[in-house]
């Protein structure tokens, strides 16, 4: 609010006396004492309704910095599924691997007579 020093409060204090008298300066001191009281606290309470408005806002702010990014991921993801569903789908018509040259049937050899009489 204001800085009032210790000279300045005495001057207050001489002119207030000088004004009001020795007799309602209690009274008149009392009452400020509440007006100043109330005006803190109306302070105080401006003071936490703006930094809860301003946290509010600083949520709310990185919740839709988060939910862009969701979507930025989600698009990405959705990008590479894409990719990887067409590259399976395009291994599926090539030509199929050659059979395993063990699982595939070679003819028995011929006895050893045979071989000789052809």
């Amino acid at each position: 609010m204001f800085d009032a020093g210790l000279w300045e409060l005495v001057v207050i204090f001489v002119l207030a006396l000088l004004v009001v008298g020795p007799e309602r300066l209690p009274v008149l001191a009392r009452k400020a004492g509440l007006w100043i009281g109330r005006a803190k606290r109306f302070v105080n309470s401006v003071r936490s309704d703006i930094e809860r408005e301003l946290r509010t806002e600083e949520l709310e702010k990185m919740l839709h910095e988060q939910k862009d990014e969701i979507e930025s991921l989600k698009s990405a993801l959705n990008v590479t599924r894409e990719n990887t569903e067409q590259a399976f789908r395009d291994a599926s018509f090539l030509p199929s691997h050659p059979q395993d040259k063990s699982t595939e049937q070679v003819p028995a050899p011929k006895p050893p007579e045979e071989q000789t009489k052809s």
